[in-house]
C-alpha cells in the first residue's frame, strides 16, 4: 500500500534549503553517525527527534510519496520516492561543512521524482494550506510523519488550485513597508487611487489612539482606508478594519471604503468571507512581492 509522508524543510534555519531539495530531487534529514546517531543499533546522540526520524526513514519504501512541509502551513512539492541513501556510510550533506557543523547537515537523503504537473510550475511558488484542509497535531509536529488524515488525491486537489499558491518569500518584512509602498504607488492597488490630499485627515488619530495605515481617494472621490497585514486575512483583521471604517464615518462624516491587503493565499476561508460581507463591507486583496534586477551600466 502506498504511504504518504510529510517531511519538514527547515527554510528558517537553512535559507534556500527548499531550492536545494528541488534541484537535487531529494528530501533529507540530518543526524550524522559521527555525532552518535547510528541508523542501526544503539545510538549515543542526545536528540529527542532522532529515534522517531530513524524509524520513519527506515520504514519509507520505494513508491511512497513525500510531501514537503514549510513554515506557515505551506507545502512545497509532492514527490515519489525512487531511492534511499540513508545509511551511515552514504552521508552526503546538503549543508556544507563549516563552523559548528564539522560534518555538514541534511546528509541522509531520500531521492524523489517530483510531480511537476502538480502545483505551480515555478519552484519559487508554494502552496498555502487552506483552513478547511487540516492535518492532525501528530502529523504536523514531527520532522517526519505518516499522513493518514488526507489522501494523496486530496493533497493533489489542494495543490492544483491556483488560489492556494503563494510565493516562497513573498512578503514585506514589516507591515509599514507595505503601507509605505501603497501610499507611494496607490495606483498599483487600484487604478485611479490617489493619496488623500488633506494631511490632517490622512494622518488622523482616532479618539482611542488608533490610526489608519493608509488613506486614499478613489476615482469618485470616496475615501479608501487600507489596512496592511503581513499574514493571511483573518476575522480579527476584518473586524479591526470595520471598526476603522465606522469610526471614520462618524468622525469625518464621509462613508469610506475599506480594503484589507494581506500576503496569504488568494483563496479565503468561508468564515473570513462571511465576516467581510457584514456591514461595513470590506474588500480583500492579496499581494505578491516581485523584485526585478538590471545590471548597472558604466
Amino acid at each position: 500500500m502506498t504511504v504518504l509522508w510529510k517531511i519538514v524543510c527547515q527554510e528558517d534555519k537553512y535559507p534556500g534549503m527548499w531550492q536545494r531539495w528541488f534541484k537535487n530531487q531529494c528530501v533529507a534529514v540530518g543526524w550524522p553517525k559521527e555525532t552518535g546517531y547510528k541508523l542501526n543499533g544503539k545510538s549515543e546522540g542526545r536528540s529527542k527527534g532522532w529515534s522517531a526520524a530513524r524509524n520513519a526513514i527506515k520504514e519509507m519504501s520505494i513508491g511512497d510519496f513525500v510531501l514537503v512541509a514549510l513554515r506557515g502551513h505551506r507545502i512545497g512539492k509532492l514527490g515519489e520516492i525512487v531511492k534511499k541513501r540513508i545509511e551511515d556510510n552514504e552521508w552526503d550533506p546538503l549543508v556544507p561543512k563549516g563552523p559548528q557543523l564539522p560534518y555538514g547537515d541534511k546528509g541522509r537523503r531520500i531521492l524523489v521524482r517530483w510531480e511537476l504537473t502538480t502545483g505551480p510550475d515555478n519552484p519559487d511558488m508554494v502552496i498555502q494550506i487552506p483552513p478547511e484542509f487540516k492535518f492532525t497535531i501528530g502529523e504536523l509536529r514531527p520532522t517526519i510523519s505518516k499522513i493518514r488524515s488526507q489522501t494523496i488525491s486530496q493533497v493533489r486537489k489542494v495543490m492544483n488550485d491556483p488560489r492556494n499558491w503563494v510565493g516562497l518569500l513573498s512578503k514585506f518584512g514589516y507591515e509599514k513597508a507595505l503601507s509605505d509602498y501603497i501610499a507611494t504607488y496607490p495606483n498599483h492597488l487600484e487604478d485611479g487611487l490617489l493619496p488623500h490630499p488633506n494631511a490632517k485627515i490622512r494622518e488622523m488619530v482616532f479618539k482611542d489612539r488608533s490610526r489608519l495605515d493608509v488613506l486614499l481617494l478613489d476615482r469618485q472621490g470616496v475615501p479608501v482606508i487600507v489596512e496592511c497585514k503581513q499574514h493571511a486575512a483573518s476575522i480579527k483583521h476584518i473586524k479591526q478594519l470595520q471598526d476603522y471604517v465606522s469610526k471614520f464615518e462618524k468622525q469625518i462624516g464621509q462613508k469610506p471604503r475599506g480594503i484589507l491587503v494581506h500576503s496569504g493565499a488568494q483563496k479565503l476561508s468561508t468564515d473570513v468571507i462571511r465576516a467581510a460581507k457584514k456591514r461595513p463591507k470590506i474588500e480583500i486583496v492579496c499581494y505578491r512581492l516581485r523584485v526585478e534586477f538590471a545590471r548597472s551600466t558604466t
